[in-house]
């Protein structure tokens, strides 16, 4: 069981509501594609590439950003796959497209391996923050 003290759990809440923005930025995108278009877009690296510059994916780590993204892209690829298997006849209820979460709720982050260091000897966890978060609050990394 993690303990992370004030500090560090502010930054994690902060982070958690940073990555359910860019859910929402991620949804609004695809879910204007479909409306635009009528089809359903899930390529997880165009969405990665249009977002780049977004502020809520650059606040993240990118590979965290980049992992949030990709949960959006699945959820639309799933909404489509569904989508066809209720035409088809092979499901009897039809599927709704994503929706937006919740404003000011906190979304899971997902951290890569080689952004997470844990040290046996005290049993501490430091993650590893963006270069924006650095620049902004000059923190690197927190250790929970």
């Amino acid at each position: 069981m993690l303990h992370p003290d004030q500090l560090e759990k502010e930054i994690l809440v902060f982070i958690c509501q940073q990555a359910n923005k860019l859910v929402n930025c991620g949804t609004y995108l695809l879910r204007q594609a479909f409306f635009t278009f009528g089809q359903v877009e899930h390529d997880a690296y165009s969405l990665h590439a249009e977002l780049k510059d977004n502020p809520h994916f650059k606040i993240l780590r990118s590979a965290v950003a980049q992992q949030v993204l990709t949960g959006v892209a699945e959820s639309f690829k799933s909404y489509k796959e569904l989508t066809n298997k209720f035409f088809k006849g092979e499901i009897s209820d039809q599927p709704k497209l994503p929706k937006y979460r919740k404003k000011g709720g906190l979304a899971t982050i997902s951290y890569p391996a080689r952004w997470v260091s844990f040290d046996q000897e005290t049993g501490q966890v430091s993650l590893s923050l963006g270069k924006t978060f650095k620049e902004w609050f000059g923190i690197e990394h927190i250790q929970v």
